[in-house]
């Protein structure tokens, strides 16, 4: 039961180029910002990510974009990264743009075993290109194929040896749904404990969803945009 790794180099033994990576967090917030730096130091290549977004130009998922490690990014809002939008114009970079509720639903219908859905959103825009529509209530919804991924790499606020979770705040949004949709799935936490010590009626992640866990360090908790009042 123990799935504690000692690092992240060590938790992300056997992720493969051309693999397929779910990332949690939503912007900056929650994200597995060590896992992200391991895989910087590696040699992967052709990587296919699905994220909420794809960072930043020096942070995050924008780490990989800059070493050109990331063949295909499946996300919802890419808008704050420019070389994200340098490979894209370039034709470097293949691009899947999911509204973001029809993203987080993908992601959680993979975890549960749903293969697909039917969701309003999208339909009558270029979203709905070879999809099949079918009607509900008298509104055309498209059919969406749920997503899973060969390995999903995670970030919670505290987990123990047993892999069970904690998010804290706004990290809850990706996370959790990712962490099931994974094969193999790679949590890192900013406080590990022994097993039995989190409230079990506070874990958002049952442990059975992850594989391997292990303690960060040195997270920076980088905000995007900061607005300041006057």
């Amino acid at each position: 039961m123990n799935k504690v790794v000692k690092n992240a180099k060590e938790a992300i033994a056997g992720i493969k180029s051309g693999m397929t990576l779910m990332v949690g967090g939503f912007g900056l917030c929650g994200i597995p910002e060590n896992c992200i730096m391991a895989i910087t130091e590696t040699d992967l290549r052709e990587l296919t990510c699905i994220s909420n977004n794809a960072g930043v130009d020096d942070f995050g998922l924008g780490l990989l974009l800059q070493k050109k490690q990331i063949r295909k990014m499946i996300a919802s809002y890419v808008g704050e990264n420019a070389e994200f939008e340098r490979q894209l114009l370039h034709g470097e970079l293949e691009v899947e743009l999911i509204p973001q509720g029809t993203l987080a639903e993908r992601c959680r219908a993979g975890g549960a075993g749903i293969p697909a859905f039917y969701v309003p959103a999208g339909y009558g825009t270029e979203v709905a290109e070879g999809k099949e529509v079918r009607e509900f209530n008298g509104k055309p919804h498209l059919l969406e194929h749920a997503l899973k991924a060969d390995f999903a790499l995670i970030k919670a606020w505290k987990g123990d040896t047993h892999g069970n979770l904690i998010y804290k705040e706004t990290a809850r949004n990706f996370n959790h749904p990712m962490a099931t949709a994974g094969k193999i799935t790679i949590a890192e936490v900013e406080e590990l404990v022994p097993a039995g010590q989190l409230d079990p009626m506070q874990i958002h992640t049952p442990g059975i969803y992850i594989t391997r866990i292990f303690q960060g360090t040195d997270y920076e908790k980088r905000i995007e945009q900061l607005t300041e009042s006057q």
